[in-house]
């Protein structure tokens, strides 16, 4: 039997004891928290899809380094790491506006007294996360 179908098998057993956060579309590889998303060296942040209309709904994009996929997380799912002020007016487009948001792959904060900034500075958190270089993941340490 090939040692990845092997590994496939075992990852879905698992995630039938853990409650998985997420898993690459690629390659199946799961994460059963945040914290393991946020310190996996073998994820980099490469983006933010906005949602105007609802902007926890919007997506952090990591690329998968080990299969060269992307994966997309709702940024709701990280709004709790940020406890700094949350400006009720959104300010798209307008003169305030660096339009960093319109564009996937900006990552960069914004300065603008709006609604999105708050969304900016989380995205600076998990940019600067510590990554675990060589700790074993979960699963290779038996779960725990």
């Amino acid at each position: 039997m090939h040692p990845k179908f092997n590994l496939i098998i075992f990852a879905r057993w698992i995630e039938e004891i853990m409650q998985l956060f997420k898993k690459c579309t690629c390659c199946d590889r799961p994460w059963f928290s945040r914290d393991e998303v946020l310190q996996d060296s073998k994820l980099e942040l490469i983006g933010y899809q906005v949602n105007f209309g609802e902007l926890e709904l919007g997506y952090f994009l990591f690329n998968h380094l080990t299969c060269q996929s992307t994966i997309a997380i709702p940024a709701g799912l990280f709004k709790d790491l940020y406890d700094g002020p949350v400006f009720s007016q959104r300010l798209t487009e307008s003169e305030a506006c660096p339009g960093y948001c319109l564009h996937d792959d900006n990552l960069q904060p914004c300065q603008a007294s709006c609604e999105c900034a708050y969304v900016r500075e989380i995205l600076q958190i998990v940019r600067n996360w510590p990554k675990d270089e060589g700790r074993p993941t979960k699963i290779a340490q038996g779960l725990g």
